[in-house]
């Protein structure tokens, strides 16, 4: 009977850990999206207004630094609240 409840335990682990994983891959979707958005819309600003190129060069990587903080927290979230 004790074998069958580690065997339970051991999967019910299992299944916690996979489970950790795809939710970070889907918490991932939404950083990569506003990141294609930043640098596709600042190249398009960036061919319309070659003037102003410092400007939106600067606005775009604190959009990216943003974006990617995101995905980063997704990524540290999870190992600070595991579940015990």
């Amino acid at each position: 009977m004790s074998a069958e409840l580690v065997n339970l335990a051991t999967t019910n682990l299992s299944i916690q850990g996979n489970l950790g994983a795809i939710a970070y891959g889907l918490a991932a979707i939404g950083p990569g999206v506003g990141i294609g958005v930043v640098f596709g819309h600042s190249i398009e600003a960036m061919a319309r207004q070659p003037e102003a190129m410092p400007v939106i060069r600067t606005n775009m990587f604190l959009g990216f630094a943003l974006c990617e903080v995101l995905a980063l927290l997704g990524l540290v979230v999870p190992f600070i609240f595991q579940a015990k």
